[in-house]
């Protein structure tokens, strides 16, 4: 996202960011381009720090000599250090920075999937940071009217670039970068790897299979390559925040299937079918949340889908603790509710249960306890 062509929108996680970044560090990850780099410049000037001093960007050549001799500014106040974890010794710089100058500085560190990957890999700065995830923009997160975003959403996906732009021309050569970019640098970072055309080649396939169990082995046919090989590849786009999979919701009353996962794309706009890019639209307003109580809250929370042996199936469930809390199933148009939802509905008849329609004026609930929402409305009521 450029700062002098668009104006900055504020992000859902900047009151928490704040509020922690006075008690511990903060570390910011998510997608690459979802608008990093702008939140935390954004919440150096409201900290009253000079950017041009207080920001360090590994990226560039004067900022990473200095990090690399660990010559940081002095004072109190915010610093901002971006894309530091390219930096082999980087956790070494940043344990030192806080044990000696922690109580004075308030560090945010942002960047992209390694940063995560990292974390998840052992950690030699337990219990000095907060971890939180950005992810694109949100109908409620847009403040203006949720129904002309939601239908501005979909076309143009909600990653800052696109969407700002607004038209389809520029969304489709962002997301073909993008994914271009993704897999030609970020996965060559991350990972070793040595067939990347056809990891770009199930990159393209992926959009394809939204909405449906994903089968890893009809892919492995596809490129013709080993179950290994594309089940680790699908595992990389996953750690690179490309696309998230989520699994079934299993309780032995309703005979669910146990290991199928659905995957979807955090750039839903490279999804064709109008239903599947809807389902996976909503689908990753359901992930920001639950994530955004993750990080948080510490709630344990999930996001997950239903679908039984005999292929009933309903899009989300939501899990805490353990137990379903919400049942959601999307419909692009029409009122009548989907008869896997009231089957799931009858068997838990205290969770509540959602019918998600894209066109829709009115928001009701039937005689089923089933409520029948417009998605602009049901998006709106989360984060």
């Amino acid at each position: 996202m450029h700062d002098k062509i668009f104006e900055y929108i504020p992000r859902y996680i900047e009151t928490s960011v704040r509020a922690d970044n006075r008690r511990k560090m903060v570390f910011v990850a998510g997608p690459r381009q979802v608008g990093k780099t702008t939140l935390a410049k954004h919440l150096c000037e409201l900290s009253g720090a000079d950017v041009s001093v207080r920001y360090l960007n590994w990226d560039d050549p004067v900022d990473r000599e200095n990090i690399m001799r660990e010559r940081f500014p002095t004072g109190p106040g915010f610093l901002v250090l971006d894309e530091i974890h390219k930096f082999h010794r980087w956790r070494q710089v940043v344990k030192g920075l806080y044990d000696k100058r922690g109580e004075e500085l308030e560090i945010l560190v942002t960047g992209s999937a390694r940063l995560d990957y990292y974390r998840k890999g052992g950690d030699s700065l337990q219990g000095r940071y907060y971890f939180y995830r950005l992810f694109p923009f949100s109908v409620a997160e847009l403040k203006t009217s949720a129904a002309d975003n939601i239908h501005r959403l979909l076309e143009y996906g909600g990653f800052p670039e696109p969407f700002l732009a607004g038209s389809d021309k520029e969304t489709r050569r962002w997301s073909r970068e993008y994914r271009s970019r993704l897999v030609r640098e970020d996965l060559r970072d991350l990972e070793r790897v040595y067939q990347v055309d056809k990891i770009e080649l199930l990159a393209l396939r992926l959009p394809d299979l939204v909405g449906s169990p994903l089968s890893l082995n009809s892919l492995r046919e596809d490129l013709q390559v080993s179950h290994q090989s594309v089940s680790r590849w699908v595992t990389m786009l996953e750690n690179l925040y490309y696309v998230f999979r989520i699994y079934p919701f299993g309780a032995p009353k309703i005979r669910a299937v146990k290991k199928e996962a659905k995957h979807y794309h955090w750039d839903w706009a490279i999804v064709k079918d109008e239903g599947a890019k809807f389902e996976n639209l909503v689908a990753c307003h359901l992930m920001k949340w639950v994530c955004f109580l993750q990080d948080t809250e510490g709630r344990d929370i999930e996001l997950r889908y239903f679908r039984d042996v005999d292929k009933r199936e309903v899009d989300f469930v939501l899990v805490e603790n353990g137990r379903p809390h919400h049942f959601i199933e999307c419909k692009v148009a029409g009122i009548n509710v989907d008869t896997n939802l009231k089957y799931l509905k009858k068997r838990f008849p205290e969770v509540t249960a959602t019918q998600v329609v894209l066109d829709l004026d009115t928001d009701v609930i039937n005689k089923e306890g089933i409520r029948i929402c417009p998605a602009h409305v049901f998006l709106n009521e989360f984060i």
